[in-house]
């Protein structure tokens, strides 16, 4: 069994000024905190695997596809592999959990 404490994997990118890091990984799913800044910019761009979405932290709208939806903490968003996405008007930092099947990068 594998513990993480969340404020431990933000304090290290606050340090290190990054976004994201992975801290679960087997074949066929990572897990990743992604933090972006109130009135930042996300910069990623589609993936070859499957996502999850699970904000922990803060408030924003996630744009998938054509659609566009808040997201507050407990929203949970679905993207399947090569989707355009991002959020976008980041009112409060947000904190989210990224859940990739399989395992992020695996497929590319």
């Amino acid at each position: 069994m594998e513990a993480h404490d969340l404020d431990g994997i933000a304090a290290r990118l606050d340090a290190s000024g990054r976004l994201f890091e992975e801290f679960i990984r087997s074949h066929d799913l990572s897990v990743a905190l992604y933090r972006l800044p109130a009135g930042g910019t996300d910069p990623q761009s589609p993936h070859t695997e499957d996502e999850v979405y699970h904000v922990v932290r803060g408030r924003a709208t996630i744009v998938v596809g054509e659609e566009r939806r808040p997201v507050v903490p407990g929203s949970v968003v679905f993207v399947a592999a090569g989707v355009p996405h991002r959020f976008v008007d980041i009112a409060e930092d947000l904190s989210i959990l990224v859940f990739f099947g399989p395992a992020a990068g695996s497929r590319g």
